[in-house]
């Protein structure tokens, strides 16, 4: 039986994933990112091997002691780990870090493909496994967008495509077509709160792929915490481009946002 392996970080898309991977035939050899990964994720795999996040060395070891030649990556690796002292690289990992020319995802991501690569181990395109999870054209909650919340999501569109080609961030928040955040190392949920305070109410999020996504590593997802965030700051709209921003538990997902009177809407556009 060909084996995947996937190296699973916060949230709820490496069990999906590795859901997708079974039903596909493939036995999955799950890396479990500590202390990040869902503890419920054992029963969604094969083997589970339990690794501490910095530790790259130990990770290849463990894909390479499986018999994985091809794996994915799925879930959200905070990059503020970094600068958290309980969070040790090893030596493979601190010479990753240290020859980068910077610190931006896909820097970091890119090295951490290449020394896979070089292991044998081929990274897959996690559309490959949730290509069903990936959402779809217009708004999903039922609602129509106001003539004001088109205007805002064009507007930011633009914005968070800049951020993305410089890789940045895929999310900004924006009210009557003003910026009023830009995700950067705190993540989308935080970049919401953050965003909100200034908008009293009525925020548009806004979420995108970088240009030229790169398929394999760092594709936009939603799932229910956003949501939540949304309710908790009384933001009224996420925008998500379509076709490539993946939707984790589509279902509960709309419903909790219509039950929140948030509208949900994917998205398309020439802007790059």
């Amino acid at each position: 039986m060909k084996k995947l392996g996937v190296i699973s970080g916060m949230g709820d898309l490496p069990l999906a994933v590795a859901a997708a991977a079974k039903a596909k035939g493939f036995h999955v050899v799950a890396i479990a990112l500590e202390p990040l990964v869902d503890q419920t994720l054992a029963a969604f795999v094969d083997d589970i091997r339990r690794i501490n996040v910095g530790k790259l060395g130990e990770i290849i070891k463990s894909l390479k002691h499986a018999g994985v030649e091809e794996a994915v990556m799925a879930g959200k690796v905070p990059k503020s780990l970094l600068y958290k002292s309980r969070i040790i690289p090893d030596i493979r990992a601190a010479k990753l870090l240290f020859s980068l020319k910077d610190k931006s995802d896909d820097s970091i991501l890119l090295a951490i493909t290449e020394e896979l690569r070089k292991e044998g181990i081929t990274l897959l395109k996690i559309t490959d496994f949730c290509s069903e999870m990936l959402v779809p054209e217009g708004v999903l909650t039922g609602d129509r967008l106001t003539e004001g919340e088109r205007k805002d999501i064009t507007f930011g569109w633009k914005i968070a495509k800049e951020m993305g080609r410089l890789d940045i961030g895929q999310t900004v928040v924006v009210k009557d077509q003003a910026v009023l955040a830009v995700e950067a190392i705190e993540g989308t949920d935080e970049a919401i709160r953050r965003g909100s305070r200034y908008a009293n109410g009525g925020a548009v999020v806004v979420k995108v792929s970088k240009p030229e996504q790169d398929m394999r590593f760092d594709v936009p997802a939603v799932g229910l915490k956003t949501i939540e965030t949304m309710e908790e700051v009384r933001a009224r709209v996420l925008a998500l481009e379509a076709g490539k921003t993946i939707l984790i538990q589509r279902d509960n997902l709309i419903g909790k946002a219509k039950k929140a009177g948030i509208k949900v809407a994917g998205y398309r556009s020439n802007v790059d």
